[in-house]
């Protein structure tokens, strides 16, 4: 067997090393910083606190934080716009997902004047853009561990994937006391994704040997942290084994891709504005169900990684554990509570088979078979 492995980019883990942030960007032989961050951050302190780091070793920086949960294609062109007026630098990461996400469009496009987000199928093949260091604030979507992002097309209704290989950050900075303060709904969204990254690797297409070798233990690390992290937020040794875990999850998707979980809740979130975490949460243990009988081996995996017990099989352990896992957050909620309506159901299904990540599934459904996926959770 032949495996392409992405080279590893740098990782620094432990509590308190966001204080190091400035030795980083000197590191990229730059003398300033961008920081990208999302329009909520700031009010839990650790904006103030990254942007205190930075001035007191006498980095020259701006702070753009205009950025949304799903954040969209003009949020990107307004964010590029900024960062070539600022000029070269360091993109500095800070927040969740979206924040992430961000930063990597933002870099793209401000390295390729006259590009827009709209763009974003035409860009992978693009000139560089700026070295980034990703500082998550957050335990989900391993954002710092690859090169593209997620966008939402806001006339296509659709979600978008920008990104290139000179947009991986550089250096990931894990600092856990940066999620301490994250609210229990917060960990339970961002940390089902994380496991979810985990169980679709597990079951892509495109699994090999060493992306199951993340994936299986981000799913022991996160099924068995995530609910202890929720229950208690400032358990430090919880949120540092639980960021650890979507970390590796993160390098897990990276090398195999996702699957019909992610195709569905991309498709809820582009038509309801739902959550992301919460959108898999809605479709998650129906479409394991559906999935299995083509992933026996993944749900062994699945099962192994969780500690059951094969009975009455390791499709039905796993898919109960994972249930456990899902009630114990309280997160999962009918579709008309998110609101969706009965007659947009087949909008979301087509969504869903149009998104790239569906065609990695293990099992294929039809447009059919989604509509009813759907309607089960209705």
């Amino acid at each position: 067997m032949r495996l392409s492995i992405e080279p590893t980019a740098r990782t620094e883990f432990g509590p308190g090393v966001v204080t190091d942030l400035p030795a980083y960007v000197d590191t990229l032989t730059r003398t300033r910083a961008f920081v990208v961050t999302d329009r909520g951050l700031r009010a839990t302190g650790i904006v103030g606190r990254v942007e205190k780091i930075l001035a007191s070793a006498g980095l020259e920086h701006a702070v753009h934080e205009d950025v949304g949960p799903n954040p969209s294609t003009a949020e990107l062109d307004r964010g590029a716009a900024r960062l070539r007026e600022f000029g070269d630098a360091a993109v500095i990461a800070l927040g969740g997902g979206s924040a992430l996400d961000a930063a990597k469009g933002i870099s793209l496009l401000a390295g390729n004047p006259g590009a827009a987000a709209a763009d974003a199928d035409r860009l992978w093949e693009a000139r560089a853009g700026l070295p980034l260091i990703a500082v998550p604030t957050t335990s989900g979507t391993g954002a710092e561990t690859n090169g593209f992002g997620v966008t939402e097309d806001p006339c296509a209704r659709r979600k978008v994937y920008i990104g290139h290989p000179s947009v991986k950050p550089r250096i990931a900075v894990l600092d856990p006391e940066l999620t301490i303060s994250l609210p229990p709904a917060v960990t339970a969204a961002t940390g089902l994704d994380a496991l979810v990254h985990g169980i679709e690797s597990l079951a892509s297409r495109g699994s090999s040997p060493v992306s199951a070798a993340y994936a299986a233990q981000a799913v022991t690390l996160i099924g068995r942290w995530l609910p202890v992290a929720h229950r208690d937020g400032g358990d430090l040794e919880a949120r540092s084994q639980l960021m650890l875990g979507a970390h590796l999850a993160g390098h897990a998707l990276t090398l195999s891709g996702l699957g019909l979980v992610h195709g569905l809740g991309h498709a809820l979130t582009a038509h309801t504005g739902t959550p992301h975490g919460v959108a898999l949460a809605a479709v998650l243990e129906e479409v394991l169900a559906f999935s299995a009988p083509a992933a026996e081996a993944a749900f062994e995996a699945v099962g192994r990684a969780l500690h059951v017990t094969p009975e009455p099989g390791w499709a039905e352990a796993s898919i109960a554990a994972v249930r456990e896992v899902s009630g114990a957050l309280g997160i999962k909620r009918p579709l008309r509570e998110l609101g969706v309506t009965t007659d947009l159901v087949p909008a979301i299904a087509a969504g869903a088979l149009a998104d790239a990540v569906t065609k990695n599934a293990p099992r294929q459904p039809s447009e059919a078979e989604a509509v009813d996926l759907l309607r089960s959770v209705f």
